[in-house]
Formats: C-alpha cells, structure tokens, sequence
C-alpha cells in the first residue's frame, strides 16, 4: 500500500541550494534524510547512482491505480495524500516534512497483488521536488540490502492476507448454513400443512361419497337430488366470496346455525356451525337447504354432505397456499443465489432486495415490522446480483439483530443524484459513538464473543466500493440506525 511518512526530527532540505531536475543526490544529501540515515556509504552511493531529484508544479504527482513505477521521497514543498472512496477522494494525509517517502513502497513484496500499482493518489499542494528511485530499483534494493526484513514483511503482510481469506470463507460458509436452515424452515411450515390437508382431504372424499350414496338410496327424488347438487355450487361459491368474520362474530353466528340446527334435530350441530359460519352461511341459506330437501329426515344428511362439500373446497385452498408458497420460496432463493445467471448483469435493486426479506424472514418472527419503500421508476442498473445479495444479507440481518426481535425495519430505495440509494434502517438501539467509525473495520465487532467475526460489514464495503465504484455509509443513535448504499446508474463495476 503507498503510504505517507514523516520524522519530525528530519532535517528540512527546504531551503538547500536546488540541484538541476533529472540530477542525482549526494551520498551526504542522502545520508541527512531520516529514511537513509544508517546506510552505509557503499549503500547511499548506491543510491545516489540509481536515484534522481524530479520537480512538480502544483497538481498530481500520482494517481491511485496507476502502475507504481516510482518511489519518492519528498525534498521540498507540500503534499497530499488521498483515497478513492466511492465516487469521492478523501484526504488521508499532508506533509511539508523532507523524508516524507510515498508511492512503490511495497514493490519488493514477490507478489502480484501487491506493490503493482498505486493505491493512494499523491497530489502537489505547492511546486514539489522529490528524490526518485525507479519501482524495480527500489524493490531489487529492499529485497538485497534487508532480506530478513522482507521475510519478516512477507509472513506478516502474507499472513494475515490468508487468516482474512480463511475466516472470510468461514463467514461466508456460516451464512450460508444459517440461511439453509432457515429456508428449510420455511419451506418445512408450508409442506407440512400440504401434507396434513391431503390426509384430510381424502377422509373428506371419502365421507362425501358414502353421504352421497345414502342422499341417493332412493328416498330422494331426482329432482331434489339435482336440485341439492345445484345448491352445493351455490354455497361453495358463496363460501368463496365471504367475508372474513372477526372473533365475536364467527362466536356469534356459530351460536345461530347450532341453534337452529338444534331445532331441526340435527345430531351434530356443534360440529357443523363452524364449518358453516367459516363458508358465510346463514339462518336464511339453511332454511334454503331445508325447503329443497323436503323431508325432515333427510335434512342432516344434506347438511354433512354440504360441510363435506365446503371442507373440500377449503382444503384445495389450504393445499393451493401451501404449494404456493413453496413455489415462493425456491423462486426467492433461485433469485437470491442467482442460479443460471451472469454473474454481472444489469438488475432490477428490488428484486435481490425482496429475496433476500424472504430468506431472512425466519429470523425476523412476528416482532419486527417490515416497510418497503421501493421507488419504483428507479432503472436497471449494471451490478452482480450475487454480491449485492451478500450486503443486503449482512445489513438486514445485523439489523434485525439490532432490534432483538421487536421493532421496524424499513429498505427504501431512491434516486439521487447520478446514483441509487438503498438504506437499510432499523429502530433498534444504535451503534455506540465511539464504535461507529470502525464498523467497516476487518474483525472488529461489537457483538458479544462468539457472535460475530467482524467480517460482514468489511465484506459489504469490498462489494460496494471495490466491486461496484459505490459508496457505504452508516449513521446511528438510539432507536435510528440507518446503513445507506450508494450505487452508480451507469458506470460500471470494477473488477479487482
């Protein structure tokens, strides 16, 4: 990584004689900067040979993600330093300090992803002069001059690299065994009643045929028979078109039909009324049903074979839901896996954002009250689905963390500027002062241990700001906690 130092005991060459651009330095010059102070003077001859003194106006020096083919060090003048966040650059750093050193400082590491290019901008606030070595230089100096150092380097830098790669695969890994179970979950509640309602449905059938069979021994004319088959359609179709009763009124109209069936002497009224208030009927559809049939002793077989009727049609409908929601659930995580897909592609936000609430909802129960705020008109923009499902997962569950169960969770998205705008909020109880600058911080956490590794949020700024140009953001105080996404609308993602 470039990086910017300074030692405040460095002796300035600010107002040393200036030396023609393109020209070397002496191994004196050399040896009065803090960074070449304990080189021996074979090595700052070395140096003097190799290196030479180049000057800047004010402006960029370099540019973050440019091949880094210089390291410098700073004689004179004022500089700055910043990173691309997003679509904006951040000052990190300025210095006016001679020996500040910048730009191909980890070019003697002997790998390809690091030390490459730039990963810092340097920008010249005033007139600059710097002392250069050439990237490969310098690294071919590192490399000879310190090889136990570099070693040392090495099993840090390269360490630490594979222990975040192993724990992120880990996270990764756990997420997605958390999301297994809780699909399994959710598509266990749905089959489950699917299977409960096929047994029951073939008792009923079976009951409507024997009560058929009786209705049909002969006692009945055919035109009742045709008649009482013309009214089941009737009574389904009015069952359909119920409305629903609320819990005193379902009590209430229960006590009426058993009332009235008590009347006609049918044995099991008390069974009956449910099933008949459920499918909308009423004192008036009953005394229907008692004209058509006629004969008094043949009333209560014509109510069974009607409750027969309408427990089939609302178990179809049971079975109906259940395999719907099944079909719902394996189309959410088809989206949110992204199955049979491109892996970048242009996308509707919405859709990853609407699969990603249904894997979750497990873990969200009846406590957490969800409001979707999408704007609809907002474009397909260039993205991978795939990843930005995996930030919408850790922001999501983080927050329904957060609320412990009770609470609102709200996924708006917008328009702003030349980008959209996803914003998760929840009202749970905030991310403490002190802590709200780290969050994005590899490890760091602040859940209790055992809880978190402190990887989902640093994997959600790789995403967004590496993989897609974005930006990520995070504002909180009690009760209003709110992560806000930025994505570019055209631009697009880069590839690290």
């Amino acid at each position: 990584m470039s990086e910017l130092a300074s030692e405040s005991s460095a002796q300035t060459l600010a107002n040393a004689s200036p030396r023609e651009a393109g020209r070397g330095m002496t191994p004196d010059e050399l040896r009065s900067l803090f960074l070449f102070e304990s080189l021996s003077d074979e090595q700052l001859r070395w140096l003097s040979e190799h290196g030479s003194i180049e000057e800047y106006p004010a402006g960029d020096v370099l540019r973050e993600g440019e091949p880094a083919e210089k390291f410098l060090v700073l004689l004179a003048g004022t500089v700055s330093l910043s990173r691309r966040s997003g679509n904006s650059e951040i000052e990190v750093n300025r210095s006016d300090h001679a020996g500040s050193y910048m730009g191909a400082t980890q070019g003697y590491l002997n790998d390809d992803q690091y030390g490459r290019v730039y990963t810092m901008t340097v920008r010249a606030i005033t007139p600059a002069r710097f002392f250069v070595l050439p990237g490969m230089a310098f690294g071919q100096m590192v490399r000879e001059w310190f090889p136990m150092a570099i070693h040392l380097l090495e099993g840090l830098l390269f360490g630490m690299r594979n222990s975040q790669a192993a724990i992120n695969q880990r996270e990764r890994l756990s997420a997605l065994g958390s999301l297994t179970a809780g699909l399994m979950h959710e598509l266990n509640n749905p089959a489950a009643a699917a299977s409960r309602a096929t047994v029951a449905l073939r008792q009923r059938v079976a009951g409507m045929r024997q009560k058929l069979g009786k209705l049909a021994d002969g006692r009945v004319t055919q035109e009742q028979l045709v008649a009482l088959t013309q009214l089941q359609e009737s009574v389904i179709e009015r069952a359909a078109k119920a409305p629903s009763l609320s819990a005193m009124e379902a009590s209430d109209r229960e006590d009426e039909l058993s009332d009235w069936m008590d009347d006609q002497g049918v044995s099991n009224a008390w069974d009956l009324a449910p099933i008949f208030a459920q499918g909308g009927m009423d004192i008036e559809c009953l005394e229907e049903i008692r004209t058509t049939v006629g004969d008094p002793l043949l009333v209560e077989k014509s109510l069974q074979w009607l409750a027969y009727a309408l427990e089939t049609e609302q178990l179809m409908t049971d079975i109906e839901d259940a395999t719907a929601r099944v079909s719902s659930l394996v189309g959410a995580a088809k989206q949110y896996s992204q199955m049979d897909r491109a892996s970048y592609q242009s996308i509707d936000i919405h859709e990853g954002l609407k699969s990603t609430l249904v894997m979750l909802h497990h873990k969200m129960g009846d406590g957490v009250k969800i409001v979707k705020d999408f704007d609809r008109d907002l474009p397909k923009i260039p993205a991978h689905p795939a990843e930005l499902n995996q930030v919408w997962t850790n922001l999501i569950d983080n927050a329904v963390q957060a609320m412990k169960g009770q609470g609102t969770l709200t996924v708006r998205t917008a328009r702003e500027n030349d980008c959209l705008l996803v914003e998760v909020r929840d009202t749970g109880s905030g991310i403490p002062a002190d802590a709200l600058p780290r969050v994005f911080e590899p490890f760091f956490t602040t859940k209790p241990v055992g809880e978190g590794t402190g990887l989902g949020l640093d994997i959600s700024y790789r995403i967004v700001v590496n993989r897609h140009r974005g930006d990520i953001t995070v504002t909180s105080q009690p009760g209003d906690t709110r992560f806000q996404v930025r994505l570019p609308l055209t631009e697009p993602p880069r590839s690290e």
